[in-house]
């Protein structure tokens, strides 16, 4: 059997419910496909998000890696095509703010996603879910642990990624602002489908 880390957060900002959070926890130790699920919840902090996910990738030794982040206002979901080497943007957690700092000093400019991202996008749609690739994985904590695990993952075959997912109902009505939203079971689904189309 092989063993998949997925990956969440815990609210942050303006949301006061983060969905990836659930999704995590309910998959956790779950069976799909040819995957058992290791669940890993992270904070929204630059100076732990990063090595809680280190240490889980070297403990786990995972033969593939799905992270998860909230984008509160898109409506599709979108695997990420690349993660930067730059944090950068609203304060985190802690109240932490970096301006164009570099998660590694010596890192390359950019990776691009391990994972089956247009296979993705294809078959949720197949199914009857919205989905588009992103280009952008933004400068905050989700485009931090999309680049640190591509950058620990770097020489092996092992397919890792970034995926954001719109909002649920349940933190959309909690919003001031209109935002689109999905089912909590639509998004589990979701996140399910893209776990089988993994290798």
């Amino acid at each position: 059997m092989k063993t998949l880390l997925l990956t969440g957060f815990e609210p942050f900002l303006d949301f006061p419910i983060n969905p990836t959070e659930k999704i995590v926890k309910e998959l956790d130790g779950q069976t799909i496909g040819d995957y058992q699920i290791k669940g890993l919840l992270l904070p929204v902090t630059y100076d732990e998000a990063g090595q809680r996910v280190l240490d889980a990738v070297n403990q786990i030794n995972p033969d593939a890696v799905i992270s998860l982040g909230l984008a509160g206002g898109r409506e599709n979901i979108t695997p990420e095509r690349i993660a930067i080497n730059c944090r950068d943007g609203a304060p985190d957690n802690k109240g932490v703010i970096l301006n164009d700092a570099p998660i590694y000093e010596d890192g390359p400019a950019g990776y691009f996603s391990k994972l089956p991202i247009r296979k993705f996008v294809e078959t949720l749609k197949e199914h009857g879910y919205p989905a588009e690739i992103s280009n952008t994985a933004g400068t905050y904590l989700c485009n931090n642990v999309m680049y640190t695990v591509l950058h620990a993952l770097k020489d092996k075959n092992v397919p890792a990624g970034f995926v954001h997912i719109p909002a649920s109902h349940e933190l959309a009505v909690n919003q001031k602002k209109r935002i689109p939203s999905w089912s909590s079971r639509d998004l589990l689904e979701a996140v399910k489908i893209m776990i089988n189309v993994l290798d």
